[in-house]
């Protein structure tokens, strides 16, 4: 006889003959926005999208969507977090034994991977965004931001004047290549990562002229330094011999 009361079968398999459903995980509000943003601009001109759009499409009134973003260029900035999450989740530990530029060229096309279900909307704000600097300049500081945490996973330092400026040419390195994935249409993807290579091996030269140049003038910092600290004495009224008086007091 069936058992139509829903119990589970005794001394039985509690799956047996069952169909288990996983429920998708559900987005968040913000990520709602994103979604919504890219599914718009995948097939509006950016300039035409509103925040009230955006709000609809991500099923939220404008009081919630104003809680999460405050523009739609804020809400453009969201999806790079969640491309950041996608990358940094996944598993990175057999770019452990590479050199470095391997290292950060997989996390790069890693990130290119994750950015392909928005390609259609990125290329259309791409295209838009050419001729509007302020939203340049916005989105840079995004994508220093971003890529500070895709050198780190890479484990490339990007602390002090050298690594800022290891940091800002990587973002620009990844602009040029993403100018040139947005148009490449071959599944092996093989003009972007050529450019990707070259972009890194141009990267690298740059750097070690910047290293270069650092040692050459260290005597020259120093002598600054030093001219700074006895400038400051001087406008505090003290000598080099008063102020080691008064450490030994």
């Amino acid at each position: 006889m069936a058992n139509t009361t829903g119990a589970k079968p005794e001394g039985g398999d509690e799956t047996a003959g069952t169909d288990i459903a996983v429920a998708a995980p559900r987005q968040s509000p913000r990520e709602a926005a994103v979604e919504a943003l890219m599914r718009l601009a995948a097939v509006q001109p950016w300039n035409d999208i509103e925040i009230g759009d955006i709000a609809r499409e991500a099923g939220l009134s404008l009081a919630e969507f104003r809680e999460l973003f405050s523009s739609k260029g804020a809400v453009l900035g969201g999806l790079s977090r969640i491309i950041d999450r996608k990358v940094l989740e996944g598993d990175s530990s057999d770019l452990a034994e590479e050199p470095t530029r391997e290292r950060l060229f997989d996390m790069l096309m890693r990130r290119l991977d994750a950015m392909t279900p928005y390609k259609d909307a990125l290329r259309r704000i791409s295209y838009a965004l050419r001729g509007d600097p302020l939203s340049l300049v916005a989105l840079n500081g995004v994508a220093l931001n971003s890529h500070r945490f895709m050198l780190a996973a890479a484990g490339i330092d990007t602390e002090g004047p050298l690594g800022r400026i290891k940091l800002q040419g990587v973002v620009i390195a990844f602009a040029r290549t993403v100018e040139v994935w947005l148009d490449d249409d071959d599944p092996a993807l093989a003009r972007t990562m050529a450019r990707l290579d070259k972009e890194i091996r141009n990267g690298e030269r740059f750097m070690e002229r910047a290293e270069d140049a650092r040692r050459l003038t260290a005597p020259f910092r120093a002598l600054g330094r030093s001219l700074l600290d006895r400038g400051a004495r001087r406008r505090r009224g003290t000598r080099p011999e008063d102020e080691v008086d008064q450490q030994t007091v």
